[in-house]
């Protein structure tokens, strides 16, 4: 008898034993999950802050600065009938492609939205440029571009990318948008929007008169 009660001491002690090695690799694989969730969630947070933080300096650093704005008064009865803008790209700026640009034009009863027209794209200053832009083929919903300074060849008529040091005239037929042109006294009013970053602002108001063929408007 007393060789039985030893025998099942000594079997309940090795059960006991088992069981806390089971308890023990439990709480070893919950561990090990965790710490992989952790890990995981830590991954995607960093990888999440990472693209945020280049969005963020995209938004902040890249950007269009509207440099002048003048009109052509081709037929002073018409007012102003053509219009150009000069933009570059902010300090720091990255890539801007005129592709996906779009510039927004108001006055008090009409806004315009245009976009870029590869046909109507010059690469060089041209001896005119209210010529060049007369003879072109823009609608009340175009913009084309001149090229003013472009020193590594970014800025083509099918990829028109400007970039550190590139300025060029974004051109607009007033006549069409603004149809016959744009009176005096008239307030305008737009934005020229990039695909990202800040915006350049338009904002004027004509002369009293057009006594002068080509006037300088910002």
């Amino acid at each position: 008898m007393q060789k039985i009660n030893k025998f099942l001491r000594k079997n309940q002690t090795a059960s006991m034993g088992i069981g806390a090695m089971i308890v023990f690799i439990a709480m070893v694989l919950v561990a090990g999950i965790s710490a992989s969730v952790f890990i995981q969630v830590a991954n995607q947070l960093q990888m999440q802050a990472l693209f945020t933080g280049e969005e963020t300096i995209d938004e902040v650093a890249t950007g269009v600065a509207v440099m002048d704005v003048s009109g052509n008064v081709t037929v002073a009865a018409n007012g102003i009938e053509l219009l150009t803008i000069t933009i570059k790209g902010r300090a720091g700026s990255g890539d801007i492609d005129l592709n996906e640009l779009v510039i927004e034009l108001a006055d008090n009863e009409t806004k315009a939205i245009l976009i870029y027209d590869s046909n109507n794209y010059i690469g060089t200053p041209p001896s005119d440029v209210f010529d060049a832009i007369n003879d072109s083929s823009l609608s009340a919903t175009e913009f084309g571009v001149i090229v003013l300074e472009d020193a590594d060849g970014s800025c083509q008529d099918t990829t028109p990318i400007i970039n550190k040091g590139d300025y060029v005239m974004l051109t607009i037929d007033t006549s069409d948008v603004f149809s016959p042109g744009i009176d005096e006294r008239t307030d305008i009013w737009g934005n020229v929007i990039p695909e990202i970053g800040s915006w350049g602002i338009i904002s004027f108001r004509t002369p009293a008169s057009y006594t002068d063929t080509v006037i300088d408007l910002m």
